[in-house]
This record gives C-alpha cells, sequence and structure tokens, in this order.
C-alpha cells in the first residue's frame, strides 16, 4: 500500500535582497517579492509622470536574440523625455527586462506600461499565465492572499472574499513581483490569488507587468 501524496500548500517567499526572486522557480513556490526601495531619481520620475494627469497605456513585444540582449524599449514614455529622471526609469526597466529574461531563458516578453485610477481586476483570482513580473513604481501596489485565506473555488465572488483586512497583503512601491499562474508547469491549481487595488480618491499608480511570451 502506498500513501497518497497530497500536494504541498503553494508558499510565497519575501525579501530585500534580488536573490529572492529566484526562488519562484523552486516547485512550491507561486510568489517571489524583491522588497527593494527605488532610488530617489526614479520614484522622483514616477510620481512627476502621474503628477501630469495625463492618460498612459503603452505595450510592446521584445523579441531578445539572447536573453541578456539589450531590449528595445524605443518610444517607452518618449513623450516625458525632458522630465528628470527618465533615462534613470528607462534603464530600471530595460535591467528588469534583462532580469526576467535570464530567469526565464524568455526570447520573447510582452511588456505593458500603464496609469491607473481604478481596479483592472478588484476581484481575487489567478492568472492563467506561466509567471507575470508585477511592479508599482509609484502608488498603491498590487494586493495577494496566502494560501487558505479564499476557498479557490469561490474566487471571483464578493462575498467569498476576507473580510479581515489583516489577511490581505500588499505589495509596496517599487517591490518586484514574480507571481506564477496557472499555466507554469506544476503550478496548476496553484496559481497566486491575487486583484488589483483600488487607488485612493484622486490617487493614481503607474504599473509595469512583464509576461513570458516564448
Amino acid at each position: 500500500m502506498f500513501a497518497l501524496q497530497l500536494p504541498k500548500a503553494s508558499r510565497q517567499v519575501l525579501g530585500e535582497g534580488v536573490e529572492v526572486l529566484g526562488e519562484v522557480l523552486h516547485d512550491g513556490v507561486n510568489l517571489a517579492v524583491w522588497q527593494r526601495q527605488l532610488p530617489a531619481r526614479i520614484s522622483l520620475f514616477a510620481e512627476t509622470l502621474l503628477a501630469q494627469g495625463e492618460p498612459l497605456a503603452q505595450s510592446m513585444t521584445l523579441e531578445l536574440a539572447q536573453p541578456d540582449s539589450e531590449p528595445n524599449l524605443l518610444g517607452l514614455v518618449a513623450q516625458y523625455a525632458d522630465m528628470p529622471g527618465q533615462s534613470a526609469f528607462l534603464a530600471d526597466v530595460a535591467w528588469l527586462v534583462g532580469a526576467y529574461a535570464c530567469l526565464l531563458d524568455a526570447r520573447r516578453i510582452g511588456l505593458r506600461l500603464r496609469v491607473l485610477d481604478k481596479a483592472m481586476c478588484p476581484r481575487f483570482h489567478v492568472d492563467h499565465v506561466p509567471l507575470r513580473l508585477i511592479t508599482s513604481y509609484a502608488g498603491v501596489g498590487s494586493e495577494w492572499l496566502e494560501e487558505g485565506d479564499m476557498s479557490r473555488s469561490r474566487l471571483g465572488q464578493a462575498a467569498a472574499e476576507p473580510q479581515d483586512e489583516a489577511c490581505i497583503r500588499r505589495l509596496g512601491a517599487g517591490h518586484v513581483a514574480l507571481a506564477k499562474g496557472e499555466k507554469w508547469q506544476g503550478n496548476e491549481g496553484r496559481g497566486l490569488i491575487h486583484r488589483s487595488p483600488q487607488p485612493p480618491a484622486g490617487e493614481r499608480r503607474l504599473l509595469l507587468t512583464l509576461d513570458w511570451l516564448a
């Protein structure tokens, strides 16, 4: 007789060093968060961009000859070229793309940069992607739950969402999260449960996401 092997509960790993991001490659880990502090010039750029009050929704597909190839970010936040910190911001985005590509041996990455004044996905859910990088350069960060804080069978139902605020974990501005979705091999049924936050009235957020396309 063999005992039934039940899957271990998914866990999340957080740390202040960039090396924590590599933890997401381990089985059973569905979130790794680098709790970094953004350089002042990048924070200032992001805050100043939001203060313009203008809409921003940019998407691009980055084709890389090698994972360590320099990504072509031509056109990204080009309208803010005269704003202090723009070059530092672009360099940071390029570094994140490179780190993400090297971690996954990725050759094709989808990039989205958006200014948001409301929650895109206000209900807790899982993503049907392999692994997504999420970071808010300014404004409130994404929210997520530890395993067991909400029934997976009731995702998307408002009545099933935790009422205890202490259960809701939040990313800080500048934090870099790697979140496994349902399409990561071996992670089926264990994608990170998360949602977009509702920014406080009159506030917005600058959100960057990266997706592994190939």
